[in-house]
């Protein structure tokens, strides 16, 4: 009888130690992960809705196509978050090196009169914020600028592998596309991809819709024309890095937002 009343104590300690685990774990992997399909494409209508805005002061009506593009990219970022591939850097710990630049680069594009967000995310997905990154174009920096984009710029390489230096060259870069497309009341996520396509590009893709009378969304044509190239999904990757790096805490980072350790909004 001992020996079962010992048994029953065991198995009630295990049984209490596996569920306090599992709890553990379902805090640990976030609201967001938890989400229904539902509850997760309600969550990134209304949080791509509040990161547009903070970069323009805008309200902008996004296709269901394109949010689901942001979906999908955010689903990817989500998954990352507790990878051990070695091959393939966690979330976690973009969104802490984050933390180290954000003073630097925040302050660099609120100077410029540039959204510090854009700066804040530009690196996220150019570099995951690694500054010795050189891509295979031969992009080199935190914000991946190729050398003669940086002598046009009037940098030198040394300058370009400079946080603070090379995030002041982006924003500069950007308010001139900003200017460019100063038309278009979506100029700001132009100048986005154009900071990945260049202007030119983009401003050639912009004449061919100009037809759409129906179009209210220029990025969402955009990124629906080219489909699933990296160019074409550059800007919903911006945003699912921005969503997840302003709302943390939803998928399981005990930190408030990146935007936070900079300054501005």
């Amino acid at each position: 009888m001992k020996n079962l009343k010992c048994l029953a104590i065991v198995l009630t300690a295990v049984l209490s130690i596996a569920i306090g685990d599992s709890k553990c774990n379902a805090q640990t992997a976030g609201a967001y992960q938890q989400m229904s399909a539902a509850e997760r494409a309600n969550f990134v209508s209304k949080a791509s809705k509040e990161i547009a805005r903070r970069l323009s002061d805008s309200e902008y009506q996004f296709t269901a196509s394109f949010e689901t593009d942001i979906q999908t990219a955010l689903n990817e970022y989500a998954q990352r978050l507790g990878t051990n591939n070695p091959a393939t850097t966690s979330s976690k710990v973009i969104f802490e090196r984050g933390q180290l630049h954000a003073p630097t680069i925040m302050t660099a594009f609120k100077a410029r009169g540039v959204s510090p967000l854009i700066g804040l995310y530009l690196p996220w997905i150019e570099s995951e914020y690694v500054n010795e990154t050189v891509s295979p174009a031969g992009s080199i920096g935190i914000f991946q600028f190729l050398p003669q984009t940086g002598k046009w710029l009037g940098l030198t390489t040394d300058d370009l592998l400079n946080v603070a230096t090379s995030a002041d060259a982006a924003a500069r870069y950007l308010t001139k596309s900003m200017k460019d497309f100063e038309g278009d009341n979506m100029k700001e996520l132009l100048a986005i991809l154009s900071y990945n396509r260049g202007t030119n590009s983009v401003q050639t893709d912009l004449a061919r819709l100009s037809a759409d009378k129906n179009s209210s969304c220029s990025i969402c044509k955009l990124t629906e024309q080219d489909g699933k190239t990296e160019g074409a999904q550059y800007v919903p990757r911006f945003f699912a890095a921005a969503i997840l790096g302003e709302n943390p805490q939803a998928f399981g980072l005990a930190s408030p937002p990146l935007s936070s350790f900079g300054t501005g909004n």
